[in-house]
């Protein structure tokens, strides 16, 4: 009799357990302003100074940046609204699902990195805010380090309660571009650049086995001249998705940063680059002053150079790769392009 309540209690206590682990990630987190960063594993018990200026502007005369940026994330949640209504699909965040965003303990502020939106760039001034005085100028930290995962901390490696907190109070802000633009640029960079043979071996050889008619030899061997008609087929083949998932590099921001989960108080564009990260380097109390690097706009991917890629690609495949990002222009508010066909 004592054992089969001693059960009982147990399975009551673990489905309870269960029900406060879904209340915590719930994609209702809305930051809580004004608390101290606890002193913890990699908090140092300063301020958010971020977040008490972000909600501190809120209630006062709005700049005109501040207004841009109120309007998008009003959009966002406007639009996440549209889609879980018709998805009807109700999930909670795990472990997997925070491994893109980067963590500054010191000024409360949680950063999700999408590839190919000067992430680089933003990684390179994390590590500056998250350095401890090491670093003062983002341009003198090479590449490669700032692509090294112990330099910068993530917010699965906390616990589920540290997660919580960073969160609920944590400054989030996340960088987004236009979705075939960042898809042309991962192709470009990934396929057509003779130092990245790690992608032409790993991806290439694959996609060139898969979806060339007559592969030679050494086509096989090195991966190293998939096209982008290539490319794209590779991506809109259901079996693509059931062997593994997309690479980080053309994965949708929908599922590497979960904007209708995560609650994101700055939506910078890459369009708008350099005045979305002044505005939010401005809320940042720090005694850096940092500036943010420029990119290089004489190798970047326009608009006028994807609609010259994709008239390579048939009505067919356009309309079946525009569904696979479909998400990522509704959300965060992209037109259509007007050189797809997709009638």
């Amino acid at each position: 009799m004592r054992s089969t309540r001693a059960v009982r209690l147990a399975a009551l206590t673990c489905l309870g357990s269960f029900f406060l682990l879904v209340l915590y990630f719930q994609g209702t987190l809305s930051p809580v302003a004004g608390r101290l960063v606890p002193k913890e594993s990699g908090g140092k018990g300063k301020s958010n100074g971020a977040h008490q200026r972000y909600n501190l502007g809120k209630k006062f005369v709005r700049s005109d940046a501040q207004q841009i940026h109120e309007r998008r994330r009003a959009m966002l949640n406007k639009n996440c609204a549209a889609h879980n209504k018709l998805s009807r699909k109700r999930r909670i965040l795990n472990a997997g699902d925070l491994r893109h965003l980067i963590v500054d303990d010191q000024h409360g502020l949680l950063y999700c990195y999408v590839p190919k939106v000067a992430c680089t760039n933003w990684k390179r001034v994390m590590m500056v805010l998250t350095g401890s005085g090491k670093y003062t100028d983002p341009l003198t930290i090479p590449a490669s380090e700032a692509h090294v995962a112990s330099n910068l901390r993530t917010l699965d490696s906390y616990g589920t309660a540290e997660i919580n907190y960073r969160l609920r109070n944590y400054l989030k802000f996340i960088f987004v571009r236009e979705p075939f633009e960042r898809l042309l640029s991962a192709y470009r960079n990934k396929f057509t650049r003779r130092y990245n043979t790690a992608f032409h071996k790993r991806y290439g050889t694959k996609i060139i086995r898969e979806h060339r008619h007559n592969p030679s030899a050494e086509a096989l061997r090195r991966g190293a001249d998939v096209t982008f008609q290539e490319f794209v087929w590779y991506l809109v083949d259901p079996k693509t998705r059931r062997e593994e998932p997309f690479n980080e590099h053309w994965e949708t921001v929908y599922s590497l940063c979960h904007p209708c989960l995560i609650h994101y108080d700055v939506v910078g564009h890459y369009e708008t680059l350099l005045q979305d990260a002044r505005y939010l380097l401005d809320l940042i109390e720090s005694d850096l002053r940092i500036t943010f690097p420029s990119s290089n706009v004489s190798s970047r991917t326009t608009n006028d150079l994807t609609a010259t890629f994709f008239k390579k690609i048939s009505p067919f495949y356009q309309r079946r790769l525009y569904k696979l990002y479909k998400l990522d222009f509704t959300l965060f508010n992209y037109s259509v392009p007007s050189y797809l066909s997709l009638h």
